[in-house]
Parts: C-alpha cells; sequence; structure tokens
C-alpha cells in the first residue's frame, strides 16, 4: 500500500516534469476560475451592503403640531415600535430638529438671517420611520391617521415621497436580481473552462494510460497521478489566487469604499479571511481533481 503511494507520487512529479506547460496553463485556468468565484462570493456581499445602504436611506416623517406634549410623543413612539412592520422608529425633538437644520443651512446666510429674525423655533418634533419592505409604508401611514394620537399629528410624508420610496425599492430589489444572475452565469462558466482545460490535458496522457492497462495496473493506480497532480495544481492555484485577491481587496477598498459609504473591501477580506480561504482552497482542488476524475474515466472503460 505505501509502496503503491510512494509510486503514484513519483509518477504525478514525473508528469508534472515532463509537461510544465501544460500544468501551468491548467494552474493559471484554475486560478482565474478561483479568482472570479472568490470576487463573485465578495460581489454578493458589496451588493447586499448598496442595497441595505438604499434602503436605510427610505423613511417617512410624522411631524406633530407645535405644542404636542413630548411625553405624547415618546408614548406614539413606544407604541409604533411594537409594530412588526416597523424596523426602527427614532425620535427628533425640535430642539434636535433645529440643530440639524442649522448644520444643514450655515453656509446659506439668507435662511440662517430668516431663522433670526423669527426668533423661535418654527420647527416642529417629529418621528422617522422605517418599515422592512416598500409596501407596509401606506399601511403605517393609514394607521398612524386612524391612531389613537391622531389628533398631535400635523403632517406625514408618505404621500409626498411615496414615488421615490418605490423607485428606490424597486431599484435594490433589481440589483440584486442581476447581481444574482451575473453570479450564476460566471460561476458556470468558470467552472466549464476549469474543467474543459483539465480534460483536455488528460488527452496527452491516452497512451501512457494505455500501456498501465495493458501491464495489469488497477483503476486507481491509474487514476491516482491525475489525482494528485490536480491536488497539487489546485492548491497551488488557491494559493496564488488568495495573493491576488488580498492585493486587489488592498488596492480597491478606497474606491469601493466611495462607491459603497461604511464598505472597507479590506476589513471584509481580513474578518473572513477564514472563509475566503476555505472556499479557494475547495473550489481549487474541486476544479483540479474532479474533472481529472471524469476525464479518465473514459480510458478506464475501454
Amino acid at each position: 500500500m505505501l509502496t503503491s503511494f510512494k509510486k503514484i507520487i513519483r509518477f504525478s512529479f514525473e508528469n508534472i516534469s515532463r509537461n510544465k506547460g501544460l500544468f501551468f496553463t491548467t494552474t493559471f485556468i484554475i486560478v482565474v476560475a478561483v479568482s472570479l468565484i472568490s470576487g463573485l462570493f465578495v460581489l454578493r456581499s458589496l451588493t447586499d451592503s448598496l442595497v441595505n445602504s438604499i434602503k436605510d436611506k427610505v423613511d417617512i416623517s410624522v411631524y406633530f403640531v407645535i405644542d404636542a406634549p413630548e411625553e405624547e410623543i415618546i408614548k406614539a413612539k413606544e407604541q409604533l415600535s411594537k409594530i412588526p412592520e416597523i424596523k426602527e422608529v427614532s425620535y427628533i425633538s425640535r430642539e434636535e430638529a433645529l440643530n440639524i437644520f442649522k448644520e444643514k443651512h450655515k453656509n446659506d446666510p439668507v435662511i440662517m438671517e430668516s431663522l433670526e429674525e423669527i426668533g423661535e423655533n418654527p420647527l416642529a418634533a417629529h418621528l422617522n420611520i422605517k418599515a422592512w419592505q416598500a409596501s407596509q409604508y401606506e399601511q403605517i401611514s393609514e394607521f398612524l391617521k386612524n391612531s389613537p394620537f391622531s389628533s398631535i399629528i400635523d403632517k406625514i410624508d408618505y404621500y409626498q415621497n411615496k414615488r421615490i420610496i418605490e423607485r428606490l425599492f424597486s431599484i435594490s430589489s433589481t440589483i440584486q436580481k442581476i447581481s444574482f444572475v451575473f453570479i450564476a452565469i460566471a460561476t458556470v462558466l468558470a467552472i466549464l473552462i476549469a474543467f474543459n482545460t483539465v480534460r483536455l490535458g488528460i488527452l496527452d496522457f491516452k497512451r501512457e494510460i494505455s500501456i498501465m492497462r495493458l501491464v495489469g495496473a488497477s483503476n486507481w493506480f491509474i487514476r491516482g497521478p491525475f489525482i494528485v497532480q490536480g491536488a497539487i495544481s489546485g492548491i497551488l492555484a488557491s494559493f496564488i489566487s488568495l495573493v491576488i485577491f488580498a492585493l486587489g481587496c488592498w488596492c480597491l477598498s478606497p474606491k469601493v469604499e466611495i462607491l459603497v459609504a461604511g464598505f472597507n473591501l479590506f476589513d471584509y477580506f481580513k474578518s473572513n479571511l477564514s472563509s475566503i480561504v476555505f472556499l479557494q482552497l475547495f473550489c481549487g482542488l474541486s476544479l483540479g481533481i474532479i474533472p481529472s476524475l471524469f476525464a479518465i474515466r473514459k480510458y478506464l472503460k475501454v
């Protein structure tokens, strides 16, 4: 058993030595395939982050009358927080609303002078409400209009922003669907290219396989060198792909963060390093070994 294993290892390295060009070509193809699959893994997370970023910008505001008691507004907030359709409710007091308004328009002297002339805070307290789905905002608005605290509500801005909210959710849904289709197609293409490259490479060993069969070698002994060779190619490809992937994440991180605020690509790489290494190693070994097994099976049946 041990002797056979040593022979398999020796034959594997002999095959690699005799066909260096084919070995490195196969490894290069696997590197491309593994890098692409790893990139699609990150693209999925990037897309999810982008979609969540879009959804986080969508909300409705409930403005209360100027003299509404703060304790009544807090009660309204607590009641809304218990509704399953509502993801988040935040309270903005009159003072906070004024500070936000001043900060936003601090470079506009006309607005700031007008505010000083008024002499008092003209802004009302309000609640910002985020729902899980776009369709739920209308239900929430109807609930607010018929709620026990409707008497202190001055305005709900859902109906003014209805088209914008629906468009943003539609965009986020489209992004998710397109990314899923692209990932599925690209993954299949990467696997097919790597699979066919390995199969074509085994054609060069057709004569050697025939000779080994004639001298009575077992099927597993014939398969052994190709499995080991595929494993070596897959491991090497995974290592090269990891290095390229790390450099790519480091270089692209600032640009990606501009596109999707809060998503640091290199930090994502570091925090998911074990998953990425496992994914790349699994894909590399699969693309190196499985095509070899399928390709050589044809010659073992002859």
